[in-house]
């Protein structure tokens, strides 16, 4: 499985390179891949019907619809954001699976820090209690999924004040900065090992 690490970029740029990918994996061309990027500031959409209504206070950061499920969420510098472009092959066309795969990686990241984390029976993501750490959202197209997840290891918490996160209401959002007192990793200890998780619990050709 390739591995992308782009840095810090745009939201739109980003994007634009998932549908690249994409395109080539349904055409049966290129390889699996994660991408791994920290945004700047964005708001971002998914198919829910409520999700512009979630925004409350956009100020200076662009909003924009997209093809994921799920609500509205925020993606900014801090926040570890991964794109897995994978074909899902005949055995594991199974998205229920692809998202508790998904999770399951961010959980044992987590805990690699010594962190325990886990899931919420009604909504998708990674949980410390009744905080949510990461947010899972994915679409599928010929059986290759895009989109992906979004880990908040240490960023201005302040902005999900302006949405309504997930479009859960009352719901606060947590970060890796907050619930560990023994001292937030950096960005790049936290990408090696999802990578690694990635790359064992995801399918491989």
């Amino acid at each position: 499985m390739r591995v992308v690490d782009l840095g810090r970029q745009p939201y739109r740029q980003t994007w634009e390179l998932q549908k690249q990918v994409l395109a080539e994996r349904i055409q049966g061309a290129g390889e699996d891949t994660l991408l791994l990027v920290e945004h700047e500031p964005v708001f971002t959409l998914g198919r829910a019907r409520s999700s512009l209504q979630h925004v409350l206070d956009p100020g200076d950061a662009e909003v924009i619809q997209i093809e994921r499920g799920g609500d509205v969420t925020w993606h900014g510098p801090g926040q570890l954001v991964v794109y897995p472009i994978v074909a899902l092959p005949p055995g594991r066309q199974d998205l229920h699976r692809h998202l508790s795969d998904l999770e399951q990686a961010v959980i044992d990241t987590c805990a690699d820090f010594g962190l325990e984390t886990g899931r919420n029976e009604r909504n998708t993501g990674v949980w410390v209690g009744d905080r949510k750490l990461a947010s899972i959202g994915i679409h599928c197209r010929r059986w290759v999924t895009w989109h992906g997840l979004a880990l908040n290891v240490a960023p201005d918490m302040a902005w999900f004040d302006r949405i309504v996160a997930c479009g859960l209401e009352g719901v606060r959002m947590t970060s890796l900065a907050e619930q560990l007192s023994s001292g937030c990793p950096d960005m790049h200890q936290v990408k090696g090992c999802i990578v690694t998780h990635l790359q064992r619990l995801l399918p491989s050709p």
